[in-house]
C-alpha cells in the first residue's frame, strides 16, 4: 500500500497486489481464504453504510438531472446491452452454432450480473482523482458525481436482485417476488419506524461521557441491521445502507462518519486483499485476447455512451469538454463490480458465471481500475486532443467554442489570494458584492443548482458543491485563500466545516454567521475567528439608529455598540423568553417575586445568592419592594423582585428554592 501511494496510485490496488502475492498466483501462502473472505465482506458492509450516511434527498433533488438522466440512462443501457449479448450467445448455442468455451452457458441472468458489474465505476478512485486535480466542482465533476450517486443507488437494487437470480429456473419468479416483498416490508419498517428510535438512542448514548460507548453503538447498529437483512435472505450490505440512511437523519451523522471511517477503510482493504488472492494471473497467459476484449470493449462502450448522453439534449447541449472529461472519468470499472461477481458465484453449484470467465473479468476490471486515475490526471490533454481531432470532421461552431472554453478554463484553474464564501443566498451575495467592490477575488459555493447557474451566467465565480464534504473544501484551494466566510446558519454543518478547515488550512481565518448567540461558544471553540449572530447584530443596528435619532452623539453610539459586542456578546447572551420562543438549552432571564411565607424571607440576600449559585443560577439584581436595590447583608423583603439568569431547568429549581426552600 505504501508503494502504491508513492506511485500516486489508488491504495485499493495495493491491497489487490498484496492479495495476488499471497494467493495461488505467486507465493501460494493463503490457499484457503474462505474464512477471511467472510470477514472481508464486512468491508463492503461498511462501504454501503458510508454511502447510506452520505445519502441525502435534498442533494439527490438538487442533482436530479445528472443523477437520473445521465446516471440512470448509463446504467440502463449497459444492463440492456449486456443482457442482449448474453441472450444472443444463448440463442447462438441453441441453434448449434460454434461458441467459444469461455462464454458457453450465458443466459439473461448472467447478462444482468455482467451489465451490473460493467456499469459500475469506482467511487473511491474517481472521487480521489477528481479531488486531487481540483475538478470536483467543475461542470464535469458535478456530472460524474451525479452518475456515481445513481450507480450507488443501483447497487442497492442489484444486491437484492442478484441473490434471487441464483435460484433454480423453476423457482426464479417466486424468488424474485419474495425478495422484492421482503425488501419492501423490511425497508418500510426500518425507515418509517426506525428514524424516531434512532434519534432517541443516540440522545441517550451521548448523555454518557464515553467515546467507546458511542463507537460500539455505531457498530451495533451497522452490524445488527446487516444481520437482520441477511437473516431475511437479503444482502448484509443492504441492511448497512439502511443503517446509514437512518443515522443520516440525525445530528450525529458527522461524528458517526469519523468513527466508522477506520473500520471501513481497513475492512474494505481486506476485501480487496481476498479478491487478489482469488485472482489467477495465469489467465493473462491463457486468455490474453479475451482479457484485452473485456478491458477495451466495455471501457470504449461506456466512454462513447457517457459522451453521447451528456452531449445530448438531455442536459441542454452541454459543452463538449464536459462530455469528454465525464466519459474519461467514468469508463473504468468499479469496486462494486467485484462485489456483484462474487455474489453471483457465491454458491458454486448455482454460479451464474463460469470460473474462467469470472477470472477474465476480474483481471480486465483490475487493469481498467489501474487506468482510471491516469485518465483523470491527463484528462485535460486528452480532451484537447480529442476535441481538436473532432473539429476536423465537424464544421459546427460549437466545437471551436468548446476548445476555446476548455483552454481558457485550464489556464484559470489556479486560484490564489481569493476569499471563499460558503452559501450564496441573500447574505452570501451581499458579502460577495462588498468584497468585490474592495477589489477582492471571491469564490462562492452553493447547493442550489438554479442559483449557481444564474450567477455563473452573470460572470460570477460560483460553484455547485456541499460545504460539509472534505473533498469539496479541498477543491477550493484553501491554503491559497485569504479568508473564508460561512453565510448559512446551520450550526452542525458549520462545525463540520470548521473541523475540516482546521485540518486542511489551520491558518485560514473563518468568519461565521449564526442565527443567534446560542452556538457562539461552540463555534469559537471549533476555530472560528469571528462569529456574527444576525439577530443580535440586527438589534444593535436598530438601537444605534434609535440613539442617533434621539440626539446621542455618534461617538457614544459606537461605544455602546462596541461594549455590547465585547466578550463575545456575553452581555447580551440571555434575554426574557416568551411563549413563542423555542428552548435550545441556552441561558434565559427570569424574574421571581417573593411572596408571603417564602423561604428566602428568613435569609439574607448573600445566603440566597450562594444557595442559587450551587444550582448554576446567577442573581443579576435584587430590587426591593420600594424600588431600591437590596445589599447582600440585608434580609430579603416581601414583594422584592429577583432577576435570575440560567437554563430553564435551573431557573425552575431556583424559583422553588426561593419560595419554598
Amino acid at each position: 500500500v505504501v508503494l502504491f501511494r508513492k506511485l500516486h496510485l489508488p491504495p485499493l490496488l495495493g491491497y489487490l497486489a498484496a492479495g495476488v502475492l499471497l494467493g495461488t498466483s505467486a507465493l501460494n501462502i493463503a490457499q484457503d481464504s474462505a474464512q477471511m473472505q467472510y470477514l472481508a465482506e464486512f468491508g463492503v458492509v461498511f462501504l454501503m453504510f458510508s454511502i447510506g450516511l452520505e445519502f441525502s434527498l435534498p442533494k439527490l433533488t438538487a442533482m436530479r438531472r445528472a443523477v437520473f438522466m445521465v446516471g440512470g440512462v448509463q446504467v440502463a443501457i449497459t444492463l440492456l446491452a449486456a443482457i442482449l449479448v448474453a441472450v444472443s450467445v444463448q440463442a447462438w448455442q441453441h441453434f448449434g452454432l460454434p461458441t467459444p468455451e469461455l462464454i458457453k452457458g450465458l443466459d439473461w441472468r448472467a447478462g444482468v450480473v455482467l451489465g451490473g458489474a460493467l456499469a459500475m465505476s469506482s467511487t473511491a478512485i474517481v472521487m480521489k482523482a477528481l479531488t486531487d486535480q481540483l475538478q470536483l466542482d467543475s461542470a464535469h465533476g458535478r456530472t460524474v458525481l451525479g452518475v456515481l450517486l445513481f450507480q450507488d443507488l443501483a447497487v442497492v437494487m442489484l444486491l437484492v436482485l442478484v441473490p434471487a437470480l441464483t435460484q433454480p429456473a423453476n423457482q426464479l419468479l417466486w424468488a424474485l417476488a419474495l425478495a422484492a416483498f421482503k425488501a419492501t416490508v423490511l425497508l418500510t419498517l426500518l425507515l418509517v419506524f426506525g428514524q424516531r428510535w434512532m434519534q432517541r438512542l443516540f440522545d441517550l448514548i451521548t448523555q454518557q461521557p464515553s467515546q467507546e460507548l458511542f463507537t460500539l453503538t455505531v457498530l451495533l447498529i451497522t452490524l445488527g441491521l446487516a444481520w437482520v437483512t441477511e437473516l431475511a435472505g437479503l444482502s448484509m450490505a443492504l441492511g448497512a445502507f439502511v443503517a446509514g440512511m437512518l443515522i443520516a437523519e440525525t445530528p450525529y451523522r458527522h461524528a458517526v462518519e469519523e468513527d466508522i471511517k477506520p473500520f471501513r477503510d481497513v475492512l474494505l482493504g481486506l476485501f480487496f486483499l481476498t479478491l487478489g488472492m482469488q485472482l489467477d494471473l495465469s489467465v493473462l497467459l491463457r486468455q490474453p485476447l479475451w482479457v484485452a476484449l473485456c478491458l477495451v470493449l466495455p471501457m470504449a462502450f461506456k466512454a462513447v455512451m457517457v459522451y453521447w448522453i451528456v452531449r445530448s439534449s438531455l442536459l441542454g447541449a452541454a459543452q463538449a469538454t464536459t462530455a469528454v472529461r465525464s466519459a474519461l472519468a467514468l469508463c473504468a470499472a468499479g469496486e462494486f463490480g467485484f462485489v456483484l461477481i462474487n455474489l453471483a458465484n457465491r454458491d458454486p453449484a448455482a454460479a451464474l458465471l463460469g470460473a474462467e470467465l469470472s477470472q477474465v473479468l476480474l483481471a480486465a476490471m483490475v487493469l481498467s481500475m489501474l487506468f482510471a486515475p491516469l485518465l483523470v490526471h491527463h484528462s485535460e490533454h486528452i480532451t484537447t486532443w480529442v476535441i481538436s481531432h473532432m473539429r476536423r470532421f465537424s464544421g459546427d461552431a460549437w466545437m471551436d467554442q468548446s476548445l476555446q472554453l476548455h483552454q481558457f478554463v485550464a489556464k484559470k484553474m489556479s486560484l490564489k489570494g481569493h476569499v471563499i464564501v460558503l452559501g450564496y443566498g441573500r447574505s452570501g451575495q451581499t458579502v460577495a458584492q462588498v468584497l468585490r467592490s474592495e477589489g477582492h477575488t471571491v469564490l462562492a459555493l452553493d447547493l442550489d443548482p438554479d442559483r449557481v447557474r444564474e450567477a455563473t451566467a452573470a460572470g460570477q465565480r460560483v460553484q455547485f458543491g456541499d460545504a460539509a464534504r472534505r473533498d469539496t473544501l479541498h477543491s477550493l484551494a484553501l491554503p491559497n485563500a485569504k479568508a473564508l466566510v460561512i453565510t448559512f446558519a446551520n450550526t452542525a454543518v458549520q462545525l463540520k466545516v470548521l473541523h475540516n478547515v482546521h485540518e486542511l488550512a489551520p491558518a485560514l481565518p473563518v468568519i461565521v454567521r449564526t442565527h443567534d448567540e446560542s452556538g457562539l461558544t461552540k463555534l469559537k471553540s471549533a476555530g472560528a475567528a469571528d462569529v456574527v449572530p444576525e439577530l443580535v447584530e440586527g438589534s444593535l443596528m436598530l438601537a444605534s439608529h434609535a440613539l442617533l435619532r434621539l440626539g446621542t452623539p455618534m461617538r457614544r453610539v459606537l461605544h455602546a455598540v462596541q461594549a455590547a459586542r465585547g466578550d463575545d456578546y456575553q452581555g447580551m447572551a440571555s434575554y426574557f423568553h416568551g411563549a413563542d420562543d423555542e428552548d435550545h438549552g441556552e441561558a434565559k432571564l427570569h424574574t421571581v417575586v417573593l411572596l408571603e411565607r417564602s423561604w428566602a424571607l428568613k435569609h439574607t440576600v448573600a445566603q440566597c445568592r450562594a444557595r442559587l449559585a450551587a444550582l448554576n443560577v446567577t442573581v443579576k439584581t435584587v430590587r426591593g419592594s420600594l424600588g431600591d436595590h437590596l445589599a447582600d447583608e440585608e434580609l430579603c423583603e416581601i414583594d422584592s423582585a429577583w432577576l435570575l439568569k440560567g437554563t430553564a431547568t435551573a431557573l425552575d429549581k431556583a424559583e422553588s428554592v426561593l419560595l419554598r426552600g
